[in-house]
């Protein structure tokens, strides 16, 4: 009989999430509009601290909104992390803009500020400045705002928060995720910290861009009885039903914070002792929400296995794990796009895995993957 299948990162739901969807099924808004919407979007502006939020379908969603509100499309440029999920890039593509990549930093594994400044400073040289600057908080770890966000100000350039994995992360100056950009995205994606199965989230403190973004993401309709549009809109709105799981899942994020620290530091403690084992670093001015713990193998230590190796191990033992992220500059997809590359992302890559790291998992489930990892290291 083998053991229960362990995955990355599941939703984590519970009774407080049935009965808020039950209530908002019974009260009969079924609607991509209604009260728990509202109530979503202002309870998740409060908790990131943000005055303005618009619930959307996606963060993938949210931020083709905020790049066309910026009025970006075609024969813009725009800066996007190499280190990423494809999401970040193809929102770029969307607006028919196009996306210049920039490699990563060691301290964070977020956008490198020395390789954007490098960049910028050439740009502006040849006159060709990109529009837009989208930064990601990659595995739940903010990026060095304050290096970042003087280079956007210096070349008057608009920042765009990538902030999907960053939910309850806290960056430079203690601020929290999602409010260094002139606009931020969320993502409720499944496998997120908080999910409302698929779904995101726009924040701002611009009202009017939000106001924009949530005109756009139900058709752009103009306010008349009959339909009228003066432009393209998209049918990107979060429905009533997903806006009621989240709010439920939004009260337990503090503990679903609480759970992935402790899984994350339980990690660090239980396996310090694995030669070639590393994790993802934590800068000084991070506090990340670990939605992924992140390992990193030295090709160099005999006794340390490969991701590969290691992931297949774990895969016989019925435990998920994945590769870090492909950075964008080696997609097939994005083969031609100009990119700034420091050789970072693309080790990072070649050696990383990340670990189970859910909210629900248990102590035995995480001693079952020390397990199948201290097991790797016997063999």
């Amino acid at each position: 009989e083998p053991e229960p299948q362990i995955f990355l990162s599941p939703p984590h739901v519970g009774p407080d999430e049935r009965a808020s969807l039950l209530a908002a099924f019974d009260s009969n808004w079924i609607a991509p509009v209604g009260p728990d919407l509202t109530a979503f979007e202002q309870e998740f502006a409060t908790a990131v601290a943000m005055p303005f939020s618009a619930a959307l379908s996606s963060g993938t969603a949210a931020l083709h909104l905020i790049l066309l509100t910026l009025g970006i499309g075609s024969g813009d440029d725009v800066v996007v992390s190499s280190f990423t999920f494809a999401a970040s890039a193809n929102a770029v593509t969307y607006t028919g803009a196009t996306p210049v990549f920039v490699d990563s930093d060691r301290t964070s594994w977020n956008l490198d500020p020395d390789a954007l400044a490098e960049l910028l400073a050439a740009r502006a040289r040849s006159g060709r400045l990109p529009r837009a600057v989208l930064c990601v908080d990659l595995y739940g770890q903010c990026a060095d705002y304050d290096a970042i966000a003087a280079l956007c100000e210096q070349y008057d350039v608009a920042l765009v928060e990538d902030a999907a994995e960053a939910l309850g992360a806290f960056g430079p100056g203690g601020r929290t995720a999602g409010s260094y950009g002139v606009a931020s995205a969320f993502s409720f994606n499944g496998n997120k910290i908080i999910t409302t199965s698929g779904g995101g989230m726009a924040v701002s403190t611009d009202e009017a861009l939000v106001r924009n973004v949530r005109h756009l993401a139900t058709q752009a309709r103009q306010p008349v009885s009959h339909y009228e549009h003066a432009e393209i809109g998209y049918n990107y709105r979060l429905s009533n039903l997903l806006a009621a799981l989240g709010r439920a899942q939004l009260r337990g994020l503090p503990a679903k914070l609480v759970r992935r620290r402790e899984i994350n530091t339980r990690y660090r403690t239980l396996l310090a002792d694995l030669p070639g084992l590393s994790f993802q670093p934590t800068p000084p001015w991070s506090t990340p929400n670990h939605w992924l713990t992140c390992i990193l193998l030295d090709p160099v230590v005999a006794e340390a296995p490969t991701p590969t190796t290691l992931e297949q191990r774990l895969r016989e033992r019925n435990i998920e794990s994945r590769p870090l992220w492909k950075p964008m500059h080696l997609q097939p997809v994005f083969a031609d796009a100009e990119a700034v590359v420091t050789g970072v992302s693309d080790e990072l890559f070649a050696r990383g895995l990340c670990l189970p790291s859910g909210s629900s998992l248990s102590d035995a489930d995480q001693d079952r993957v020390i397990e199948g990892l201290r097991d790797a290291w016997r063999h």
